[in-house]
C-alpha cells in the first residue's frame, strides 16, 4: 500500500501535503502507482530471495522476506530476511552475502533501462520543490546513451526510474564492507582480520566523507555502525578457504558496488 501511494504521488508529480492526503484517502488513484510498486517490490524481493535461496541451499534456517513500509517519498525502508541459525562456514557466509546484491542488481538493470526509456528531457530547469535523484557511475555511463542534455534542460524521470534508483542505492549500501552488511559478510569470509580493520576505518570514512560531499545517507550509516559496532559473529567453522571462483565473484561484486555507489543524498530544489 505504501509503495502504491508513493508511486501515485510520483506519477502526479505533486508532492504537496494536500495532494498526498487526497491520494491517501482515495484508493481509486493508487493504480497509477502500480508500475512503481511492482518494480520496487521486484527489486527488493529479488535481493532478499537471493539471500533466502542461498540459506536454503546450505540448509540454514531463514525466513521469507519481510517488506518494510515507510511514510516517505519511496514508500519503503527496504526488506529483510531473518536468519534463525548460525552460518556454518566461510563459503556459506560468502554465498549468502553476495547472492542478494547480485540478484537485486540483475533485476534493477532492466527496470532502470525501462525507466530511462520512459523518462523525457524538458527545456526547463527544476522547479522549486522538485526532488533531484543524484547520480552514480552507472547512470553517468547510461545518460548520454539515452539523452542529449543541453544547458538549461532537465530530466522528467519516470517512477520506474525511481524504483531502479532506489534499487541501486540499496545495492551499494548493502555492499559496504562494514559489520554485518552483505559486503561485510563477504569481507569477513575473505579475511577476518581484514574485516575488522576495514569496518573500523569504514565507519569514519562514511561519516567524514559523507559530510564533505553531502552524502547524509552515508553519514547516517556511519553513525549507525559506530553505535552498534562493526563486530561480526563467528562462524561454526572458519578454516575452509573460498577458492578462486569466489574471489572472482568478489571482484564482480566490487564492480557492481562501484557502478551503483551514490555518494550524494537526493536534493530538494
Amino acid at each position: 500500500m505504501s509503495t502504491l501511494i508513493a508511486g501515485t504521488v510520483m506519477t502526479l508529480e505533486d508532492y504537496s501535503w494536500a495532494t498526498v492526503r487526497d491520494i491517501l484517502f482515495s484508493p481509486a488513484y493508487w493504480t497509477l502507482g502500480l508500475p512503481y510498486a511492482i518494480a520496487v517490490m521486484a527489486i527488493l524481493g529479488a535481493h532478499e530471495m537471493g539471500h533466502y535461496i542461498a540459506c536454503r541451499y546450505y540448509r540454514i534456517d531463514a525466513s521469507l522476506p519481510f517488506f518494510l513500509p515507510a511514510p516517505h517519498l519511496f514508500g519503503t525502508f527496504g526488506a529483510i530476511i531473518r536468519i534463525r541459525a548460525p552460518i556454518t562456514d566461510r563459503r556459506a557466509l560468502f554465498d549468502i552475502g553476495v547472492a542478494g546484491p547480485i540478484a537485486g542488481f540483475v533485476v534493477a538493470v532492466p527496470v532502470l533501462l525501462l525507466g530511462l526509456v520512459r523518462s523525457t528531457p524538458v527545456m526547463q530547469p527544476p522547479a522549486p520543490g522538485d526532488i533531484g535523484l543524484t547520480s552514480c557511475l552507472l547512470l553517468e555511463i547510461l545518460y548520454p546513451m539515452f539523452f542529449d542534455l543541453r544547458p538549461g534542460m532537465s530530466l522528467r524521470l519516470d517512477p520506474m526510474f525511481a524504483a531502479a534508483w532506489l534499487g541501486l542505492l540499496a545495492t551499494s549500501l548493502n555492499l559496504l564492507p562494514i559489520g554485518q552488511l552483505d559486503g561485510g559478510h563477504m569481507v569477513y569470509a575473505l579475511s577476518r582480520p581484514l574485516h575488522d580493520a576495514v569496518s573500523r576505518v569504514g565507519v569514519w570514512v562514511l561519516c567524514l566523507g559523507g559530510a564533505l560531499v553531502g552524502g547524509w545517507h552515508l553519514v547516517t550509516f556511519g553513525i549507525l555502525f559506530a553505535i552498534i559496532g562493526p563486530r561480526h559473529p563467528p562462524l561454526l567453522e572458519e578454516r575452509a578457504g573460498l577458492g578462486w571462483g569466489r574471489r572472482v565473484i568478489a571482484l564482480v561484486a566490487l564492480m557492481i558496488f562501484l557502478l551503483c555507489f551514490i555518494p550524494i543524498t537526493p536534493q530538494v530544489f
